[in-house]
């Protein structure tokens, strides 16, 4: 596993920034640069059934070791990043036998990375920690997974006295932006499960997330000459500044945790005879997540009974799904990962997401497809970091799930 730190670095050398804007797949050019990198690099490796379609979806296979039938397991990563903070140019920082100090990322711009305001750095007192320098993301999100799930490949092949089943890979483009399983071949991927290599802190497992959708609020006003205004101008900021704070204001992402919902305004732009609002709704209870698009379709009717019957239209489009459905009846599944941490002296954190990953989708696809942390911190941004040992332990876990796979059946 030698080899960890100087794929990673590689994988995100490669600029791979999603658009949520583009009608293609996948949405930007730029992500088949490394997935062309990645095949080459499978194809090189030995793995066999190594393939890309024409939307960049990679599937891969490492065979059998064993003589008995052996159910087909996948593990399944995401190589875009997300389109919230610039991924050009990404410049990673090692610092090695990192002590809980504060680490200065970019000196001239005065961006410091700390303890004191990010507290689980000091969980990592020792280790190497790799960040950015400060100008954009580092990608970890998900070239962690991705770096893991190739080098617990290139483990299993190297030691064949570890047994297995069949094994199924598979890289998709434009997960940040809710697309990821949206193309996603589940028959060729051939699998009864699988886990995504999405998560952030050593041992996190998930099998709970969010139920998901986006809103498009749209506000409509009239624009006449400011100085004759009076009783004709409608400036649609204003209705949308009246939306906006009509919603429960403790109902936002930096006031809630654990299985608390949300309404996040993610998106805002305005003039006085338009603004558009873009929205995510966010609940792990169904029931309360229909009751928050109910909420949002109510303020909307309010505003437009103040303002005028056209003042506001408001589109809401269901995203994905709480996996926690599709997951519970196959548990066992849950339990190997579980096992597999324990075997390693990992210790399981078994939590929902706050968030979703391509698993959310393709368990409704039938995919069962839980959640294993990646090793990375703070994504999307410039604060983003992980430790290379907490990558080193996520490739173990993939190879040990293999074996413990193997053993039971």
């Amino acid at each position: 596993m030698e080899n960890i730190t100087e794929r990673f670095l590689k994988y995100v050398s490669y600029d791979t920034q999603s658009d949520p804007k583009s009608n293609t797949t996948p949405s930007t050019e730029k992500q088949w640069e490394l997935a062309n990198y990645l095949v080459g690099e499978l194809k090189d490796l030995g793995l066999k059934d190594v393939s890309i379609d024409e939307n960049a979806y990679i599937m891969a296979t490492l065979p059998s070791n064993v003589d008995h039938k052996v159910p087909t397991i996948g593990f399944i990563a995401h190589f875009d990043t997300s389109p919230d903070y610039t991924a050009t140019n990404v410049k990673p920082q090692i610092h090695k036998n990192y002590q809980g100090e504060d680490i200065v990322l970019n000196k001239e711009h005065d961006i410091v990375l700390s303890p004191s305001y990010f507290e689980d750095l000091l969980l990592y007192k020792g280790q190497t920690l790799i960040t950015t320098d400060g100008t954009t993301l580092l990608g970890a999100d998900d070239k962690a997974g991705i770096t893991e799930i190739v080098s617990a490949m290139e483990y299993l092949m190297a030691h064949p006295e570890i047994k297995h089943g069949p094994i199924r890979i598979g890289f998709t483009p434009d997960e940040e932006i809710g697309k990821g399983a949206h193309k996603f071949d589940v028959k060729k991927f051939g699998a009864e499960w699988a886990y995504t290599m999405d998560g952030s802190q050593v041992g996190e497992l998930e099998y709970e997330n969010f139920n998901a959708a986006g809103a498009v609020v749209t506000v409509h006003g009239k624009i006449v000459h400011p100085g004759y205004a009076k009783g004709k101008m409608i400036n649609s900021m204003l209705i949308a500044s009246d939306f906006i704070n009509a919603l429960p204001k403790n109902e936002i992402p930096q006031e809630t945790e654990g299985y608390e919902g949300f309404f996040h305004l993610a998106d805002m732009q305005g003039e006085v005879e338009k603004t558009t609002l873009e929205y995510i709704i966010r609940d792990h209870d169904k029931t309360l997540f229909e009751k928050r698009k109910i909420v949002m379709l109510e303020t909307a009717k309010e505003i437009n009974q103040k303002h005028g019957s056209q003042a506001i239209e408001i589109e809401i489009k269901d995203q994905y799904f709480n996996m926690r459905e599709k997951v519970e009846p196959v548990m066992h599944i849950v339990d190997i990962a579980e096992e597999a941490m324990k075997a390693l002296d990992i210790d399981p954190l078994i939590k929902a997401i706050r968030g979703g990953t391509d698993g959310s989708q393709l368990s409704y696809m039938g995919l069962p497809c839980p959640n294993i942390f990646a090793g990375g911190h703070n994504f999307h941004g410039r604060y983003e970091y992980v430790p290379v040992e907490s990558m080193i332990k996520a490739t173990k876990v993939i190879v040990k799930i293999a074996e413990l796979t193997a053993k039971k059946y």
